[in-house]
């Protein structure tokens, strides 16, 4: 049999909620997102928590709460303490994101699921990885290597492959296959014929427009609300899509000369974008290609204020404006704010860029027809004062004392139990404590401090005979050029200096943002007082997709293209997962699962896999060819065992038949149109194929599946030439 596959959907199944999945691989668990939603719901991580302390490496995508935002709660109180790995902008913008769900959380509430230090915690054990990078498990995980992949969608948003025994598993959700502003499309329709396909069925439903005219659709309502007086609130993510409508934003005030204000309004904003700015290379190639050419960086913004309190906004200047605050949900943070202020006035518009989560607030304005009122609770936190101020620090000095007390009491049963019962009798240097003719000063506290120095680190071990200073032999080893010294210990490790930074705040320069930090720094006594209001909804409500996901039809397209052996749905609603689970039977491959919470489902390959030996008789006549990162090579061999019952590839004793030339190598019809016109051949494209010169046309397609290039056209010099110059893009073995 082949490489055993199991997989087991922990959350986010046949609904919208939060990904969180378990792969097991011949044993080895890996959780692929750790995810929870805006509510901060500890029953939906139940299933989780059954299977956290097996969890052997955790896998992250992207870096937003739906994939992530788990991750702090899990490692402190369900038992999850495997290693975890994703690329530095999900780390980066991952740890960003949960410092603003926390801070929105303890400005409303007394949120005691995880804090600061949980999320620091949590986040020192990510491994980061670039794209393409291989990484290689030792131990239990033998064999087993995951490289990351560009997913579209977020920045450093990834496609995980999980390969052993050369079968690859494929975990690609939110993936986006459009090229946009700031990201490159995903790299998915590169993998092809997989043993193993794990996807979402999130957007398998929907259908988008063109993007120069959502843009501009974009752009013009914006337009038309603020020259007609009104305020405009872009609820957003923390550092996810809202980087992409930052560049819309931006491109279009410049293009359209507008003067109105956008703020850019989260705990962490100057962070976000501190950090943003530092990995153009994880953007598109339009971005790295503009950067080298003329230094600017895209990021530094010309149109958008930061701001990182509300007292800011409202010190602003009166007059319409634009605001991007987070959360996107509604439930709490900035938006939620805003949106209880501008709500009333007509003259005002919601613009929602992405659906909202399940019973959120988003969600039920979201509705068709929207309500005409919502209620809704607004929470602030207080300094105490008076009476409950005076009570709030006699309680806390009654807790300073009792632990004061029970630290004491503890010491002292450890100095009874290190001593022994009869060491007070033979060392004269250990003050009895109980001693009757001890003075009252003695017994008091300097007497506890004088005996505390005498007695700490100076306890003599039970064989002793009488008090001794330890004696330790240095067994440092010399050479002729001095000790011998591991240069390892005097290196600072990027983990140390993370960590640094994030204690200090986490952004570029180890800074927090002024507000976030008066606010984690304020340690004055508060409580959070709330009221229940009911707003009406007389503003602009409107909704435009800016998630940057696939369609449905682009969906489908690259999962026949990808072709994989077994396909496993997740994560959609009840109708678009069993929707694109028939159109998967009928188009892409037999074997396609959806299955439910905790239903383990095995995916092991049909397919038989064996290690075997090349021997050196084989490999003396093999010619390899270099294929990029590769070397490649037509091997006839025949297999025998050895005398360690392995088995080994041979040379074929008799006559080996010539075999059919092999053409090796993807071919992108883009890439392939700029290698002809830099020959001078005149190319364009014309319903979907590439015409060259005058008579010859070359598409992908044929009898025999998509992989298969068709060169039509006449048999003249420009045909052969073409062809020439085709065969020139493949490795021929």
């Amino acid at each position: 049999m082949g490489t055993s596959v199991q997989v087991t959907p922990l959350c986010g199944v046949y609904n919208e909620n939060p990904l969180s999945y378990l792969v097991s691989i011949d044993g080895f668990n890996f959780l692929v997102d750790c995810g929870w939603n805006d509510h901060f719901d500890p029953s939906l991580l139940h299933p989780l928590s059954k299977v956290a302390p097996t969890i052997d490496a955790v896998l992250l995508s992207h870096p937003d709460t739906l994939h992530l935002g788990a991750l702090p709660y899990a490692m402190k109180q369900l038992g999850l303490a495997a290693p975890v790995f994703s690329t530095e902008p999900v780390y980066r913008l991952g740890l960003l994101t949960m410092y603003d769900q926390f801070l929105s959380r303890k400005q409303v509430s007394e949120f005691d699921l995880f804090t600061l230090d949980d999320i620091d915690s949590a986040f020192q054990s990510v491994t980061k990885l670039t794209y393409s990078q291989n990484h290689h498990f030792s131990g239990k995980g033998e064999g087993i290597v995951i490289a990351p992949h560009v997913a579209g969608h977020l920045l450093g948003g990834t496609i995980w492959k999980i390969t052993k025994d050369g079968e690859d598993v494929i975990y690609a959700v939110d993936f986006n296959h459009r090229r946009e502003r700031h990201l490159n499309g995903t790299v998915l329709g590169s993998f092809v014929r997989p043993a193993v396909l794990i996807t979402d069925a999130y957007n398998a439903l929907n259908n988008q427009p063109y993007r120069r005219q959502k843009d501009k659709e974009f752009g013009d309502i914006l337009k038309k609300t603020l020259r007609a007086g009104g305020n405009v609130l872009l609820p957003i993510d923390t550092a996810g899509r809202v980087l992409e409508l930052i560049l819309i934003l931006e491109s279009y005030w410049a293009d359209e000369n507008l003067t109105y204000p956008i703020y850019f309004l989260t705990y962490v904003a100057s962070s976000t974008i501190d950090y943003v700015k530092s990995f153009l290379e994880w953007m598109s190639d339009s971005i790295a290609k503009s950067f080298e050419q003329t230094r600017e960086n895209i990021f530094l913004l010309k149109y958008i204020t930061l701001l990182i309190n509300k007292a800011e906004l409202d010190n602003a200047p009166d007059g319409p404006k634009v605001v991007l605050a987070s959360m996107a949900s509604l439930e709490t943070g900035f938006s939620h704010d805003i949106f209880v202020e501008w709500a009333s006035d007509v003259k005002n518009l919601v613009l929602f860029t992405e659906r909202g989560q399940y019973a959120t607030l988003a969600r039920m304005l979201q509705a068709d027809p929207p309500p005409k009122a919502v209620k809704v609770t607004v929470s602030k936190r207080v300094p105490l004062v008076g009476d409950e101020l005076i009570a709030y620090e006699e309680e806390q000095n009654r807790i300073k004392k009792e632990e004061a007390l029970k630290a004491s009491l503890m010491k002292e049963e450890e100095l009874k139990a290190s001593q022994g019962p009869d060491n007070n009798v033979s060392d004269p240097m250990v003050v009895d404590a109980s001693n009757d003719h001890l003075s009252a000063e003695a017994a008091g506290p300097r007497g506890g401090g004088y005996r505390d120095i005498l007695i700490d680190g100076f306890v003599p071990p039970s064989t002793s005979i009488a008090p001794m200073f330890p004696c330790y032999e240095n067994t440092s080893e010399w050479d002729d050029f001095g000790e011998v010294i591991n240069p390892d210990d005097y290196v600072i490790k990027d983990e140390d200096m993370d960590q640094g930074a994030m204690h200090a705040g986490g952004d570029i320069n180890g800074k927090l943002d002024e507000g976030a930090a008066s606010l984690i720094l304020d340690t004055k006594p508060s409580k959070v007082i709330s009221d229940e209001r009911t707003v009406q909804v007389r503003c602009s409500l409107v909704y435009m997709d800016f998630e940057g996901r696939s369609d449905g039809r682009s969906i489908k397209n690259i999962l026949s293209h990808v072709a994989p052996l077994k396909l496993v749905l997740v994560h959609g609603s009840a109708e678009a997962t069993e929707h694109l689970k028939q159109h998967c039977l009928k188009h892409v491959c037999p074997h396609v699962y959806a299955p439910q919470i905790e239903e383990t489902i095995d995916v092991t390959s049909d397919l038989c896999a064996y290690k075997v030996q090349l021997s050196e008789k084989l490999m003396s006549n093999v010619l390899f060819k270099k294929l990029g990162e590769y070397e490649i090579a037509w091997v006839d061999a025949e297999v025998e065992k050895t005398e360690n019952e392995m088995l080994a590839l041979v040379p074929v004793s008799s006559q080996v038949p010539p075999h059919k030339s092999v053409l090796v190598g993807d071919l992108k019809l883009a890439d392939f149109k700029q290698f002809l016109s830099s020959k001078g051949v005149q190319v364009e494209f014309s319903g979907g194929a590439l015409r060259c010169g005058e008579y010859v046309t070359l598409r992908k397609g044929g009898s025999s599946g998509t992989q298969q290039i068709v060169i039509e056209g006449p048999l003249c010099e420009d045909y052969y030439k073409i062809r020439e110059y085709l065969y020139s893009q493949f490795y021929l073995l």
